[in-house]
């Protein structure tokens, strides 16, 4: 079983996962621009997120978007669950209902009660777990697939409770002259145009705010700042590029909207540790 590394580097990106998790007191939160699922078998863990508590227990699935720093402060000892990590620009390209997207960048966390349907649901995610680790592209898409399928249905499932975060969004001031909002875009602008060349400046005009005040907004909802964001989204279409396919190391760079083979491999070992070429020899 999976648990948390607290050396864990700040921001680094877990992927396209599903992995048996054991809880644990976590001594800092975390980080990760990724969708995040639990399903809990068994017990219960409690989040701090966004501020607020809230509790998983078992018998329920539940999503939230894991660049909200994130910790778990409580657990029952007998807690069996699962983690499922989405990268948040594939989850965009889901094109899910909006209420549903929506309610998950404002930083709720969803629950769906399973019923007498949780063993379905059980037996989907240890097979996700087994497929995963079979590092295949072609067995990658088949697991996206129902993903996204059942994140459709979650959000089909779940549509009064977003209708009432909502309704408590519209009355609540996240960060000051509602500019949690502005935040959402900014994300959202870079997960749809991070293989372009970008600029600060570039951003702030396409969402309407001062490139510093977009700077400044985005590091203290965050913790991390824009350049980094959009940096870490580069880094994991690269690591992709280097499982998936044989393209030279060069040409990777330039896909992934690097202009210098210099600048990625730098951001490379700072992101994963090791350069690409290690990375990719270490996949196969």
């Amino acid at each position: 079983m999976e648990h948390f590394d607290p050396q864990r580097p700040d921001f680094k990106p877990y992927g396209l996962t599903c992995v048996s998790w054991k809880p644990e007191h976590m001594r800092r939160a975390d980080h990760h621009n990724e969708i995040e699922l639990n399903l809990l078998r068994r017990g219960s863990v409690t989040y701090l997120l966004a501020g607020s508590k809230v509790e998983i227990s078992a018998g329920q699935l539940a999503a939230f978007w894991a660049s909200i720093p994130h910790q778990v402060i409580d657990y029952e000892d007998n807690t069996d669950y699962y983690v499922t990590t989405i990268p948040f620009a594939w989850f965009l390209q889901f094109k899910l209902p909006e209420a549903f997207v929506r309610t998950l960048l404002h930083g709720s966390l969803l629950k769906e009660n399973l019923g007498g349907k949780a063993e379905l649901d059980y037996s989907r995610f240890a097979e996700w777990e087994t497929d995963l680790l079979k590092n295949q592209n072609e067995v990658q898409d088949i697991v996206l697939l129902e993903l996204h399928a059942r994140l459709h249905r979650m959000a089909i499932r779940v549509a009064d409770d977003c209708s009432l975060e909502q309704k408590k969004q519209d009355n609540m001031v996240k960060l000051q002259d509602g500019s949690l909002n502005k935040v959402e875009q900014i994300a959202c602008f870079i997960a749809q145009h991070y293989l372009e060349p970008l600029t600060a400046e570039q951003i702030g005009e396409a969402t309407g705010i001062h490139p510093n005040y977009a700077m400044n907004l985005f590091k203290k909802a965050f913790g991390t700042t824009l350049i980094n964001y959009l940096t870490h989204h580069r880094i994991s279409h690269a690591q992709r590029l280097l499982v998936t396919t044989d393209l030279k190391i060069l040409d990777i760079a330039m896909e992934s909207g690097f202009h210098t083979l210099s600048r990625f491999n730098s951001a490379f070992r700072q992101t994963c540790g090791c350069s690409p070429r290690e990375y990719r020899a270490h996949q196969k």
